[in-house]
């Protein structure tokens, strides 16, 4: 199963979510010179997200997230320190219908000082 987790930055949460470039194997292939990619993601609550991943014309590929990722971001009340991850299933036969997961996750505070994290569905 490949997987990405990350803290998110103010970046992240008022634009667009940056990927690591090691999981763009783990994505739909970007076809034919493409420079962007949809797919989709299952959450928590059995709901569908729409994404599209892109990356650069030229030179480092630098993926991010962006078209559905702010629907995602506001539905989940996501803020500055919280934690997403996506994960992808392996393709196996009887595979789940949907290859990817997005899981949400609140930082959870005591005393100013990050104690841990709390699943949101």
């Amino acid at each position: 199963m490949a997987r990405f987790s990350k803290v998110l930055r103010k970046t992240d949460i008022q634009k667009r979510l940056s990927v690591p470039t090691g999981f763009l194997s783990s994505l739909p292939s970007f076809n034919g010179g493409a420079h962007a990619v949809d797919f989709q993601a299952v959450d928590g609550s059995g709901r569908v997200w729409n994404f599209r991943c892109s990356i650069r014309r030229n030179g480092h590929p630098k993926p991010v997230i962006s078209r559905g990722w702010l629907a995602y971001v506001n539905s989940k009340s996501l803020k500055v320190g919280d934690k997403v991850q996506f994960l992808k299933e392996k393709n196996d036969a009887g595979a789940k219908k949907h290859a990817y997961e997005i899981r949400a996750e609140k930082e959870i505070k005591i005393f100013g000082a990050v104690f841990g994290y709390a699943p949101i569905i």
